[in-house]
């Protein structure tokens, strides 16, 4: 029995817990951080690739 309540009264998970939700909460906001910049990127490597084309045919 006294096994058992040492185990409740144990901490050592609550750390890992505590940094699983960290990690998941920096890797939710990469996301959607990613999701807004992702349409600005793509529109500027879409101009680049019209101007060299434009300056290639010149």
């Amino acid at each position: 029995m006294t096994m058992f309540t040492s185990f409740l009264k144990d901490e050592s998970g609550a750390v890992t817990v505590d940094w699983v939700v960290l990690t998941a909460a920096v890797v939710g906001l990469g996301l959607i951080v990613m999701a807004a910049v992702r349409p600005a990127v793509s529109n500027l490597a879409a101009d680049i690739a019209t101007s060299i084309d434009a300056a290639q045919n010149n």
